[in-house]
Order: C-alpha cells, then sequence, then structure tokens
C-alpha cells in the first residue's frame, strides 16, 4: 500500500466542509499537544508520529476513505517491536508513553464516530499530564494550558452536530468553561492532602547538577560553561559579603593520581563540641535547591545543628567532614531553611584521627611536584614552620610565579593522565579552579600536612528583580583545606591568590554566549541582563508558589483558619466541607437555570396564545413563517398585516448573521394588528 502525502489543493477555510474543518483543528491540537514529547522521544517515533498525521490530513482535505483496521494492526505492531528494541520492555514511563503517542497518532486514522474522537480527546488530556513527568517549568505550563483548551474547543465542536458552528464560538464556550472550572481547580490544588508517594514520586529526568562526587582535572571547568541555574536563596536579614559566599558540597580527600573521591564516611561528630567553632554574625536564609543526582547539599558555610537545615520530606544530618547529606537523592526541587556561620574554624584541635587518608599520595605520581615541595620544606624558613605559614607560601607562590587563570587550560597530563600536577604546577601554569586546588593539596601533603579538596558553588549574582540570589553552575568551584594543630581545618582558596575578582566580586569567567544572546548584548549590554532577570524572576515565583506549595504551607493555612494542631486529616475534612458547600451551590444554580425560558421561547408561546384567540390554529413546532401562513389561510386579506409581522420576525430569527430579538415598537404593532383582527 503506498501512502498518498502530497496534500490537495487548499480549497479556502470558508469553503472547508465541516468534519475537514473540525479534522484539520483536531490534528492541529493533536501535534502542538505531542511537540513537547519529541524532545525525549525515540527518532523513529516522531517521525512515524508526523507521517501518520500528514497522512490524515491529506485523507480530510480529500475526503477519503480512511484505511481498514488491518492497517492499524500492522502499523501498531511495528512500533510495539519498534518500542521493544528501543527501551528494552513495553513497561514503564518511557516506553509508556512512546506507545501513547503512536496511539494517539493511529486512533486518528479510524476517526469514523463521536466515540472515536472521545478516545482521541481522553488520550490527548492524559498526553497533557505525562508532559509535566518531564519538565513542570512555566512555558511547559502555557504550552499545556493551550493544549487544553484546544482539546476542549475540539469536545465542543464534537457535540455541536447541527449548522456550522464557527470555530471562535466553540472555542469561547470552551475558555469559558475552563474559567468556570479554574477556581475548583485551583481550590483542589491548594487544599488537597499533599501525601506520600502521590507527591514524592522520583523525577530522576530533571534531576541535574553540575557536582558530582569526584573530581578530575578539567571536569569543574567544563561546569562553569553551564548557566543554568542550581539554587536559589533569600536572606532573612544581613547578607553576607561575596567572599564569604561559600556553598560547601561534596569534600574529597581520596587521590589515586588521576582522580579525587570522597573518603568512606565516618561516625559523625557532634557539631557543638570541637568539631565547629563559629565567630561572627549568623546569617538566616531560605534555599530552593535544584533537582541533582547527589545526597550533598551545598549549603552556605558552616551550617551548625544547634540550628539544623529543614526540609520537607527529607531527613537531613552530617557527617565528620561536615557535608550535609540528605538520606536519598534530591530529585525533587527542594526548599531548605538554615543558618550559616561565615566565621568558623572546624575539625579535632589535637589529634586528627584520620590523618592518613589527607596525607596519602599514590607512589610514582607527579615526582617533580614532590621534588619541588621537599625541597621548599627543606629551607631553614619553612622547616619547623606549622601549616598556616607553608600555605601562606604556597599562596605567595601562585600570586607571583606566572600562573594564570582561564576556563580553558586544555589537558594536562599524558595519554592516561599521570603526572598531569607536574605539568600545571612546573610548566604551563594556566588552569582553572581545580587545578590549583588540586595542586595545592598535593604539595601541602607531600610537605607533611593534611589536606583535602573541597567542591562546591562560590558567589552569587543578584536579582533586584525580587531580591533573590541566584547561584549558577558556572559559580561551580573547588578550594583546599589544611589542618593545623590546635586550630583545625582551615580553609585556603588558591584562587583568590590568581584571580581576587572571582572570589571578591563573584565575576566568574563568562561561557560562550549563543548566536541570539550574542546580537542582544552586542547591540544593548544591559538588555539581555535585564530580560534574563525579569524572566527568572518570574520563573522563582512559580517555583515558590505552584512546584514548592508544600504540606508546611498547606497546615500554616490551617493556622491561619484557626485550626491549633492541624493534620492532613483536618485538611481533607475542610476540603470536603467547601466541595460540598459548591456542589449544593452548583445544584441551586442548575435547578433555577432549569427554570429559566428561552426568551424565544417565550415569545413562541405569547404568539400561539394570540393566535389561539383569534382563532388560528398553531402548533407548538411552527416557525414564524407557518404562523403567517397559517393566519392568511384563516383570516384572508385581512390577516396580511399580521402576517407581515410574522414574516418580519422569521427574518429577525433566522438572520444569517445572528438572532435578534423584535424591539418594542415591533411588539407594538403585533398587538395593535391583532386587536383590529379580534374586533
Amino acid at each position: 500500500m503506498v501512502l498518498n502525502l502530497t496534500l490537495p489543493r487548499w480549497p479556502g477555510r470558508r469553503h472547508l466542509p465541516r468534519d475537514a474543518r473540525d479534522t484539520l483543528f483536531l490534528l492541529g491540537v493533536i501535534a502542538w499537544t505531542l511537540l513537547p514529547h519529541l524532545t525525549h522521544l525515540p527518532w523513529w517515533c516522531a517521525a512515524l508520529t508526523a507521517v501518520v498525521l500528514l497522512w490524515r490530513m491529506n485523507l480530510a482535505l480529500a475526503n477519503a476513505t480512511l484505511p481498514g483496521r488491518w492497517v492499524l494492526v500492522v502499523m501498531l505492531t511495528i512500533a510495539a517491536g519498534l518500542t521493544w528494541w528501543t527501551e528494552r520492555t513495553l513497561l514503564g514511563k518511557e516506553a509508556g508513553v512512546t506507545l501513547l503517542v503512536v496511539l494517539m497518532a493511529l486512533k486518528t486514522l479510524e476517526l469514523r464516530a463521536r466515540r472515536d474522537a472521545f478516545v482521541v480527546f481522553f488520550l490527548g488530556f492524559f498526553l497533557v499530564l505525562t508532559q509535566f513527568l518531564y519538565s513542570q517549568t512555566l512555558l511547559t505550563a502555557a504550552a499545556m494550558i493551550v493544549a487544553v483548551w484546544g482539546l476542549l474547543t475540539a469536545l465542543v465542536l464534537a457535540h455541536m452536530p447541527v449548522g456550522q458552528p464557527r470555530l471562535s464560538q466553540a472555542g469561547g464556550l470552551a475558555a469559558r468553561a475552563a474559567l468556570l472550572g479554574a477556581p475548583l481547580m485551583v481550590l483542589l490544588f491548594v487544599l488537597f492532602p499533599r501525601l506520600d508517594p502521590l507527591w514524592g514520586l522520583p523525577s530522576d529526568a530533571a534531576a541535574r547538577t553540575g557536582l558530582s562526587g569526584s573530581m578530575t582535572m578539567g571536569s569543574v571547568a567544563e561546569v562553569a560553561n553551564d548557566d543554568s541555574i542550581a539554587l536559589r536563596l533569600r536572606f532573612n536579614g544581613a547578607v553576607p559579603p561575596p567572599e564569604a559566599m561559600y556553598f560547601r558540597g561534596p569534600v574529597l580527600g581520596a587521590f589515586d593520581g588521576r582522580e579525587w573521591k570522597r573518603v568512606d564516611p565516618r561516625p559523625s561528630l557532634s557539631l557543638r563540641a570541637d568539631a565547629l567553632r563559629v565567630l561572627g554574625p549568623a546569617y538566616a536564609y531560605e534555599m530552593t535547591l535544584e533537582p541533582s543526582r547527589l545526597t550533598v547539599l551545598p549549603l552556605l558555610e558552616m551550617a551548625t545543628d544547634e540550628v539544623p537545615p529543614r526540609a520537607e520530606g527529607y531527613r537531613i544530618g552530617h557527617r565528620d567532614d561536615l557535608q550535609w547529606t540528605s538520606d536519598r537523592p534530591l530529585t525533587d526541587r527542594l526548599r531548605i531553611v538554615a543558618v550559616a556561620h561565615t566565621q568558623f574554624t572546624q575539625g579535632p584541635l589535637r589529634a586528627l584521627p584520620d590523618a592518613g587518608d589527607y596525607l596519602h599520595l599514590p607512589p610514582g605520581f607527579n615526582p617533580r611536584t614532590l621534588a619541588w615541595a621537599a625541597a621548599l620544606r627543606e629551607k631553614p624558613a619553612y622547616a619547623y614552620a606549622e601549616a598556616s605559614t607553608l600555605a601562606r607560601a604556597l599562596l605567595q607562590h601562585i600570586r607571583t610565579g606566572g600562573f594564570s587563570y582561564t576556563l580553558a587550560p586544555g589537558t594536562y597530563g599524558d595519554a592516561a593522565g599521570r603526572d598531569a600536577i607536574d605539568e600545571f604546577w612546573l610548566d604551563r601554569k594556566a588552569g582553572f579552579c581545580e587545578h590549583f586546588a588540586a595542586s595545592f593539596v598535593v604539595v601541602m601533603r607531600a610537605m607533611g600536612v593534611p589536606a583535602r579538596v573541597v567542591t562546591g558553588y562560590q558567589g552569587t549574582d543578584a536579582n533586584p528583580v525580587d531580591g533573590y540570589y541566584i547561584v549558577r553552575q558556572r559559580h561551580a568551584h573547588a578550594w583546599a583545606e589544611y589542618w593545623q594543630p590546635r586550630r583545625g581545618w582551615l580553609r585556603a582558596d588558591p584562587t583568590a591568590a590568581v584571580a581576587p575578582e572571582r572570589i571578591v566580586y563573584s565575576a566568574s569567567l563568562p561561557p560562550r554566549l549563543g548566536f541570539m544572546a550574542g546580537a542582544l548584548s552586542t547591540m544593548s549590554p544591559t538588555l539581555l541582563a535585564q530580560l534574563r532577570q525579569n524572566w527568572e524572576a518570574i520563573n522563582n515565583r512559580w517555583n515558590q508558589w505552584v512546584l514548592n506549595y508544600s504540606r508546611t504551607q498547606q497546615f500554616d493555612l490551617l493556622r491561619n483558619l484557626g485550626v491549633g494542631s492541624p493534620s492532613w486529616e483536618d485538611l481533607a475534612l475542610l476540603l470536603l466541607q467547601v466541595l460540598v458547600v459548591i456542589s449544593a451551590a452548583g445544584a441551586v444554580w442548575a435547578w433555577w437555570d432549569r427554570r429559566r425560558i428561552d426568551p424565544w421561547t417565550r415569545l413562541h408561546a405569547r404568539l400561539r396564545r394570540t393566535l389561539g384567540a383569534l382563532g388560528v390554529p398553531t402548533a407548538a413546532h411552527e416557525a414564524p413563517r407557518a404562523l403567517a401562513q397559517a393566519v392568511r389561510a384563516r383570516r384572508g386579506g385581512a390577516g396580511d398585516a399580521l402576517a407581515a409581522l410574522l414574516d418580519e420576525l422569521d427574518r429577525l430569527r433566522y438572520a444569517r448573521g445572528g438572532q435578534r430579538l423584535p424591539d418594542a415598537a415591533w411588539s407594538r404593532r403585533f398587538a395593535r394588528e391583532a386587536a383590529r383582527l379580534r374586533r
């Protein structure tokens, strides 16, 4: 069988048959609904869907016969086989959505009756819901609102089989129905209990992060090219200076010569003991963290367990290296309330029980750097120096030794990745933050000082539109910590020595702009920033008010309504009571609406009563034109004036431009003529 996808000549919108017009509109709505799914569908599914929709459009324009059922069975079998080949299963989210899209497209090839159209509407509404499994952004919500309106319009057209109703008429009716249902939708959103696992399903497709549990030379530089948002925060009061904005992520102490990894966890220390000593002011803030594949929370340093971080639905704790972690990977957008102390020292003061983990250097790697460190240590000024003195010496060497800070340092080490520290520290001296931090830690360890790499974020972008501070993936950063007796772990950021503006002013190296962004930036350097700030503020409001609406906020609403100790049972009871009131109001409105009489029906009944008094028999189904003929048949020439008024009414009733009720002058003339005939 050959598919003819050449579209017939377009006859013009006004000359389209009713069925063809409605079918083309429905196909357009289906295409709009399926369009967002193309980003995660297999290529063959997108191609098959496009071919089927074009084929169905061709059949509608040509008024041709739909294909037989065996054609659909063969195509569905092929689609199921391709789904199995692509996903290795016919179950699950990806395979299920793929088959659902194929079923929607194939169902358009058997739109023979109204029940077939209803199946398409049902599949369309279901596909709208499945899109939110992949994305819940504001743009996705706006696109799905348009899709719902289109499906409702097509549903209205399916219930209007008589005449030639305009698309605008059906669209307006669908919009009014949606607006009438919007308050109920908002009510259900606000009051329906957030019960796990209904609101706790993992959304791993949207989970991503710039950080990971390991680091290699160049990995953080790759993240710095990503301008997407990692987290947002808002301070409740004072705001720390930019150079204090360190967000602590994975702490990496294990080094195999190529890759840095986290040290195996140990029982956490009490942060009220000598593990953490805070100084200076405390900064209370609220953070909205984007989904990630990690369990580490990049909190602003340093959080204590005197005021522990809180996040609804997650259990949060800390490790002995002061990484705050959750009980499961962050697969949802998470709101965290915490308190930070930007001036602190942490770690044991006398002896470091796990010093061996933070002194280990793999044998045979970076021999020239180890020799350089040994030579520095042998100098009289540093032979017996404490760790902070050695750290200052290394920072001074970075500051004056010809090092440069760059986002594209190239590849370091040989083909196997060995001796990358040697090449950076002694030869090329150009790198990103992870090059400086890793080299600093290796040199400190070579001089007998326990040291480790800390990854996370440093700096923020302030958004003046809504007062939030934004941390982007390009703020990803790596710094170092070293241990000194009687003081504990101390932070050392080698990047601040070579590029102080990166730390003091959060001036990270900007990623390369695309064509459109580059053109806007060239025409108006501030326009692009203003547009982005406004768009991010709108997205943030969407995240805070809609996506982050939680059980805690529901309980706060109940407290404001006077419930002392709210629970989800109280929430369900309130929702039930409100729904009962709305249902009762709807029943009263339906009873009142049923008793209303259409003005044309009321006028027709009055005319029939008047003509009955004149001895003119009429029937309930007769139009004004038929009533005029009955008057002429019974009263002859004497009733011509009255019949002419009825003909005028008929023209008003069935006018092409719309129905218009007669004015008061017509009613007075009709009453005078009826009275004359009665006399």
